[in-house]
């Protein structure tokens, strides 16, 4: 009987958080984190021909982070030479 009453209100709960954001996205303010990485900045330093250890220092990011959001075409050609 108890779980009943836990799954019960646990629908609740999960209704009232969806009215809540749908409440949010119409008032324009649930728009998700603001992006913290310039992809266009890290797309030119690549074109520059630096290497993605030197990007990520010089923005002060992960490495990671730098081939998560390198143009498709370099990753490629990176693949390539492994």
């Amino acid at each position: 009987m108890v779980g009943i009453s836990a799954e019960f209100e646990t629908a609740l709960r999960k209704e009232r958080q969806m009215e809540g954001i749908a409440a949010a996205k119409e008032r324009g303010v649930y728009k998700g984190r603001r992006p913290s990485i310039d992809r266009d900045q890290i797309h030119a330093m690549n074109a520059e021909g630096i290497s993605p250890t030197e990007i990520a220092r010089q923005l002060g990011i992960g490495r990671t982070s730098v081939y998560r959001n390198r143009p498709l075409k370099a990753a490629i050609d990176h693949a390539a030479c492994l």
